[in-house]
């Protein structure tokens, strides 16, 4: 979500990264790249998330700050997460995830976080640590753009053939005779269509570029260089030097800084197989209609192809990498690194992660990545992709050849021929005479030479490795299971793999296989669920990914099993035996009919939003199809196809084609078995034992053999069939509650008489039911038939007292974990989301609870959506096994935080901070064991009365559909009796100056890393301050002051008095601290990153968050920075004498206009998401944020454009950055950290044992992302 919207409510947009249940492994992380990565996740079904603690600052990360993974393989210049896009389609997402405790995540870039799954209840977000707060899209659009594709022999294409004479022609096992049968045959085996508006050219120098008009958002455009080189290209003595070139020449560009104050972003990233350059820019510039595309592909062409590589530069870039690569270096990253490494162990992606190797990047000069640059870097090896509100193809054209064209001939010599070059050539026609009218799909530009041939070598596959596949009947042996032992890690992780060629989904007949394994593997995550009820659950998750992979070159499919260490052989057997009934029996009429129905109804309701993709998306798309080479089709031509081939359908090959995606697990050791690609355990060193202290943890490759092979012979049955429910209120009892309790509207306040208030500037309508509850609701057309709706409930955490210490998150967590309403079971109430398309989740913060339905408005799925709701407030079913679940969760997340450096550093600077409040922290072990069932029901039920509910919907519905379902679900909610009740809260105290104030953990571990956290108070979002200060009150005296200087010096003119007038206006609105401290917020971070980073070398990521609470009379700012530990402490002054500095060195007026061209261009960017507008509803009505009105909204805009600079220094000077009031801890983690220290003090309540946690082994020499 952007900035702007957590400036009027802040509830919905908490990204917490740190996750109870981190479920963001391996496999999860492919599946999130995969175009076609098949996913069947089951979400718990009552989700909670808990904001992160030190989430500070309208939208932007917070404390804790989740990097890509090691799976993603990417390097971003500005430390920003680059998970790569896969959108939900109808054929490409499969995987089938059981989890007891599962959190789902929402991604660090909203834009890269399009789920794969089955809609279902409620996931879980609840979260602790001072976590990744990047205020997101609270609701991230599902689009599906079905496939995406490059011709299938694109250069760069993964090599997707099987070897000669191993894979058997597939024939389709139909029910049909003669001519039906043959011309279903040929229907199966014709080519899917292309996308009707991608337009694909090649220069005569071997540029190709892709071009796609795309009006969301408008007046912007995506233009993303994509040069074919990663860290796979590299030689032994170059590992890093293509992160090295992305660094330098990106930030060496003199023509991409131009564009920083035009309102462009721009940023770039390494990974195994390419190097990509992207920049975001408007349209044209604000004052004036030129055209900025011209200025973008200069840019473009001057960072890929003429880059300035200066020694101080170099050297430069060389530092903030160093700084990079210690910072990523986490236990997470080096899991996945052992995991990558024993999956390709037979190729070079096992040795070549693009951070590199730390001693080879301090030795290379400026000469070395020259050549390097030289050799990979032109036009022929690269792909230039336009996304956007593009009017006129042809100029298009014409201004890439422009810039572009000449480009690599420089020297004046002829190309050469060659093999790649004359396949090029071969592969994409010549284009036809005349640029006006409908283009074709694919063609060539008519400036190419066609007698001429590319000019240098480069690999036709991308990436260029050799696999050795997993296949049936192999020669091989089968590798032993490797163990990866860390005393870091906390839990037990199983990971099997099978590896084999991508098939490149062409034809109807591809997308039919992908569409059957998608049905059969989605019935997954239902089984485990009616098996597996205990207060002791044997896993934490178990989970079966099948994805694509561009950046691998292949298909994996994943088994991955999470537990509790002492669990660890139960939980293998219990995976291997649902994966072997599944495989044995498959899937019933039941669920066949179940999900096609329900992927048929998600694809219609996706193929109604065509209009509402966002540029950025469609091209994170389109180019991992390229890499895939998977055809590119939108969503109608998407839907019809999915249509034609459901039909075609049958339950025999449904099970027949997914028991061969789990032949490497349920024959496991068979002869005739795909042999695993290889088998991972990741463990803990030491143990938890409950009444001991940590025991070794003890395990063998023979016995992880042994637990998989005893789930081969555990006796197994068929699935029952479930029971689907069609309606959680029949309409009967639904008449008889109407008559009981007669909903109505009433007046929406003392002021007024009316009982809807209607805001035509805004579309938004607000009303106020008889039992209290509050209701915002907008009509949006701009995701057509699809709808959100959120409930928040004041209260949170803050109303924790402290005899129930963490009773409301783990209240949260008993929800999820239960899952039950009224008489329905949690599987019940699953497949009735899974049948209406919805998709919810519930979460807790300090301030509030917070329910989220996402639905589609075809076949009453709104009404399905309400009934839940109404379901959960009236008959929610509080299960003891559930909350024993939860505070287990709890116990095991608690015990965690040692073995994080980021995390223990956090929660030991919140404990000094916060005075040891634990309602900011993760609950102790005492406090956990003192909850009831009983206390935590009461903790979390107590705060949803009437008066204090606030509901908002978004979508695209009519007045009378939405006004029905407010009157019948959320009307027809008994009134509670102590809903006038006010909710006491025990004060948040900051503590006073103490020996606390600056304070170090230090970590036992080979691999040197460092990080720090400097935090001190700050006022809420409303002005408000922990003392008690109403901040307004200052503010109307500087106004009065400036009227009377005004009047003393008579030399007031019409010009003058309109600028008073404007500065009056902010001053006077309830937002100003809302807007000053965005404002202010993003000026100390462009200055934290050019001094500390960009001119002192101290650090690769350092940010300024703010955490601006609506309700508590309090806030805070947090500066995170990481670093080395030989510079951590001069980065820590260094980001002190920044946020120092702001009256030594005035802020311009050029950093306040580039701030506001930032956060206006998010809200321009989101303001047509309806989830965007949730964020804007959130608290319109609640009694408890009382400044919150109508006029947030309506006038933000305004708001940031007259802010004048003296403004933000009046919310600078709210921050309490004094030496009383300032905290910071400082993070070491090593071989020799902390030896000097004899004792490490924590707070009353605080963290034990921080200090020190032990020995690793390392993974190898430092590979990061």
């Amino acid at each position: 979500m952007a900035a702007i919207s957590s400036l009027v409510g802040s509830v919905p947009q908490i990204i917490p990264s740190s996750k109870i249940c981190r479920d963001d492994g391996y496999s999860r992380r492919r599946a999130k790249n995969s175009v076609v990565s098949i996913r069947g996740s089951r979400l718990p079904l009552f989700s909670s998330q808990t904001r992160s603690l030190l989430d500070v600052g309208p939208g932007r990360s917070s404390l804790l700050r989740k990097k890509s993974s090691s799976w993603e393989q990417r390097i971003s210049i500005f430390g920003e997460p680059l998970i790569g896009a896969s959108f939900p389609q109808k054929y490409n997402s499969i995987s089938s995830s059981f989890c007891k405790s599962r959190c789902s995540s929402w991604q660090n870039r909203s834009r890269h976080r399009l789920r794969m799954s089955t809609p279902s209840a409620f996931p879980d977000r609840t979260s602790f640590s001072l976590s990744n707060r990047k205020l997101e899209k609270a609701f991230v659009k599902d689009v599906h753009i079905p496939f995406a594709t490059v011709g299938p022999d694109e250069p760069h294409a993964a090599s997707t053939s099987w070897p000669g004479g191993i894979l058997e022609k597939q024939e389709p096992d139909l029910v049909y005779s003669g001519v039906e049968q043959t011309e279903v045959e040929a229907f199966l085996s014709s080519e899917l269509p292309s996308h009707p508006k991608l337009y694909r050219g090649q220069l005569k120098n071997g540029l190709r570029y892709l071009i796609l008009p795309n009006k969301v958002p408008p007046t912007r455009f995506e233009a993303h260089m994509e040069v074919h080189v990663g860290s796979i290209d590299e030689e032994e003595v170059e590992q890093g030097i293509a992160h090295m070139i992305e660094h330098v020449a990106f930030l060496g560009s003199k023509k991409r800084e131009k564009l920083l104050g035009t309102g462009a972003r721009s940023n770039a990233y390494t990974d195994f197989h390419h190097t990509v350059f992207h920049i975001h820019s408007p349209s044209s510039t604000k004052d004036s209609d030129e055209d900025l595309l011209p200025n973008v592909l200069d840019a473009l062409n001057e960072i890929a192809f003429h880059p300035k590589f200066l020694s101080s530069r170099v050297e430069k870039e060389r530092r903030a990498i160093l700084s990079e690569l210690q910072m990523m270096n986490t236990i997470d990253y080096r899991v996945d690194c052992q995991l990558l490494q024993h999956l390709h162990s037979e190729n070079k992606l096992s040795r070549r992660f693009p951070i590199g190797l730390e001693e080879q990047i301090k030795k290379w000069d400026v000469d070395k990545v020259r050549k390097f640059h030289e050799r990979w870097y032109f036009p022929a090896n690269a792909t230039l992709y336009i996304v956007g509100d593009i009017e006129n193809i042809s100029k298009t054209i014409y201004q890439i050849e422009a810039v572009f064209g000449q480009t690599g001939q420089e020297n004046g010599s002829a190309p050469t021929p060659s093999a790649f070059g004359a396949m090029a050539s071969f592969l994409v026609p010549k284009l036809s005479a005349g640029l006006t009218g409908n283009f074709p799909t694919e063609r060539l530009s008519d400036s190419i030479d066609q007698t001429k041939f590319l000019k240098k070598e480069k690999h036709s596959v991308r990436p260029p490795v050799k696999h050795n596949w997993s296949l049936p009947g192999s020669s091989m042996d089968l590798k032993p299971p490797q163990i990866f032992q860390h005393e870091l890690i906390q839990n037990f992780s199983f990971n099997m793999f099978c590896k084999i060629p991508v098939n490149r989904v062409q034809t109807y007949g591809d997308l039919r296989n992908v569409l059957m394994k998608r049905i059969f593997l989605s019935a997954l995550h239902f089984r485990i669920n009616t098996r597996y009820k205990s207060s002791n659950p044997p896993f934490t998750s178990i989970e079966l990914d099948h994805s694509d992979s561009g950046r691998e070159g292949c298909t994996v499919t994943t088994l991955t099993v999470t537990s509790e260490p002492k669990n660890w052989q139960t939980a293998i057997r219990v995976a291997v035996h649902e994966v072997r009934r599944l495989k044995e029996f498959g899937v019933t009429e039941g669920e066949l009919t179940r999900y096609i129905d329900a992927l048929l109804k998600d694809s219609e309701h996706l193929a109604a939003m065509i209009d509402n993709v966002s540029s950025v998306d469609n091209l994170d798309f389109i180019m991992e199809s390229d890499a895939l080479g998977h055809t590119v089709m939108d969503q109608r031509q998407g839907h019809d196809s999915l249509v034609a081939v459901a039909g075609t359908v049958t339950l025999e090959e449904v099970n027949s084609i997914g028991a061969k995606v789990l032949e490497f697990v349920a024959d496991f050791g068979k002869p005739t078995a795909p042999l695993p690609a290889a088998i991972v355990a990741c463990v803990p060193k030491k143990v938890h034992v409950d009444g001991k202290d940590e025991t070794e943890f003890t395990i063998s490759p023979d016995e992880i053999t042994a637990a998989t092979r005893a789930g081969l012979e555990d006796h197994i049955e068929p699935e029952p069939e479930l029971e689907v429910p069609k309606e959680l209120i029949s309409s009967s009892h639904l008449q008889d509650l109407r008559q009981e309790r007669m909903p109505s509207f009433i007046t929406c306040s003392p002021e007024t008489s009316m009982t809807r208030i209607y805001d035509k500037e805004t579309g938004i309508t607000r009303a106020r039911l008889s039992n209290g509850i509050s209701v915002n609701y907008k009509i949006s057309k701009s995701e057509a038939r699809g709808g959100v709706m959120r409930l928040i409930v004041g209260g949170g955490r803050a109303t924790e007292s402290s005899q129930s210490k963490g009773s409301v998150v783990v209240g949260v967590r008993t929800l999820s974990e239960g899952g039950r309403v009224g008489n329905f079971s949690r599987e019940q109430v699953e497949l009735f989301c899974v049948n209406h398309l919805i998709n919810c989740s519930l979460e807790s913060t300090e301030e509030f609870i917070s329910m989220e339905f996402r639905f589609t408005l075809r076949d009453n799925g709104m009404r399905a959506a309400f009934q839940l709701l109404h379901m959960v407030l009236e008959h929610s079913v509080w299960l003891d096994d559930a909350f024993d679940r939860a505070r287990q969760l709890y116990f095991s997340y608690y015990r965690s935080i040692p073995k994080s450096l980021e995390r223990s550093t956090a929660h030991k600077l919140m404990l000094a901070m916060l005075d040891g409040d634990e309602r900011f922290v993760e609950p102790t072990p005492s406090s956990l064991q003192n909850l009831t069932l009983q206390s935590v029901k009461d903790a979390v039920m107590n705060q949803f009365v009437g008066n204090n509910m606030e509901v908002s919907i978004v979508g695209d519905f009519t007045e009378e559909e939405i006004e029905s379902c407010i009157l019948d679900y959320l009307g027809t909610v008994q009134s509670a009796k102590n809903s006038d009740i006010e909710q006491k809260y025990d004060p948040v105290v900051f503590r006073a100056s103490s020996d606390l104030q600056s304070q170090e953990v230090f970590l036992k571990d080979t691999d040197e890393r460092a990080c720090a956290y400097i935090a001190g108070p700050a006022p809420n979002r409303w002005g408000f301050t922990v003392d008690g200060k109403d901040l307004f009150e200052s503010i109307t005296d500087i106004s009065s002051s400036d009227d009377a200087q005004l009047k003393s010096e008579e030399l007031v003119v019409e010009t003058q008095h309109s600028q008073i007038d404007l500065q009056r206006k902010l001053r006077g609105h309830r937002l100003f601290f809302g807007i000053t401290m965005g404002l202010l917020a993003e000026i100390i971070n462009s200055r934290l990153f050019t001094m500390v980073r960009d001119s002192l070398g101290l650090t690769y990521d350092v940010s300024f968050e703010l955490n601006l609470f609506d309700r508590l009379n309090l806030g805070w700012y947090v500066i995170s920075v990481t670093s080395t530990p030989g510079k951590v402490h001069k980065a820590v002054d260094a980001c002190k004498n920044v946020l120092r500095g702001l009256h030594s060195n005035k802020i311009s007026q050029r950093e306040l206009d580039r701030a506001k061209r930032t956060l206006l261009m998010r809200h321009e960017a989101e303001i047509k998401s309806n989830g965007y507008w949730l964020g804007l509803l959130a608290h319109l009505q609640a009694s408890s944020v009382p400044r919150k009105d109508i006029s947030c909204i309506k006038d933000l805009t305004t708001l940031y454009e007259i802010a004048a600079i003296e403004d933000v220094y009046f919310a600078y000077d709210q921050l309490r950055i004094d030496d009383n009031s300032l905290y910071s801890c400082v993070g070491i983690a090593g071989a020799q950290a902390g030896d000097e220290i004899t004792e490490v003090e924590e707070p009353e309540g605080g963290l034990p044992g921080v200090f020190p946690v032990g020995r690793g082994l390392s993974t190898m020499t430092r590979p990061m992302t």
